[in-house]
């Protein structure tokens, strides 16, 4: 789960999605912190009749204190796993991103935050509509450790 970062409106989103094309995101703005990541892994285990596997890289936020004693708290609901160190090619999101990115500058170029919060969400909405174009991420020869 990586930031997708648009550097001048500091539009940023949280996303995770899984094997069988589920996604699940939040867009904020501002900068990454252990508090919005923990509020973004209670909504994942909010929703979730199983344990939920969470596949993060080596953010330091991911690493905090904060966010290690809410993940102990909730342990029989959610664990996560760490990703290598600069291995953004194992990382499904990084898939997404590189999409998304695609997406948001295609068409009329967003010109504000809320053109580009828009156009994030309106992507991500079809998204959750179209499980099988999620599931095709996966089909990466470098994810096949999932």
């Amino acid at each position: 789960m990586l930031p997708v970062e648009m550097k001048r409106h500091r539009v940023n989103m949280l996303s995770a999605v899984n094997s069988q094309g589920k996604v699940r995101f939040m867009i904020y703005q501002d900068t990454m912190n252990q508090q919005r990541l923990i509020r973004f892994m209670e909504r994942l285990i909010r929703d979730s009749k199983q344990k939920v596997s969470l596949i993060l890289d080596n953010l330091n936020v991911h690493h905090g204190k904060l966010a290690a004693s809410w993940l102990e708290k909730h342990k029989d609901k959610i664990e996560v796993l760490f990703l290598p160190p600069y291995a953004p090619e194992y990382n499904p999101d990084e898939y997404l991103h590189h999409v998304l990115k695609i997406s948001v500058h295609s068409g009329h170029l967003p010109y504000s935050a809320e053109d580009i919060s828009h156009k994030i969400q309106s992507f991500m909405r079809k998204l959750q509509h179209c499980p099988a174009l999620v599931s095709r991420l996966f089909l990466h020869p470098f994810l096949s450790y999932l």
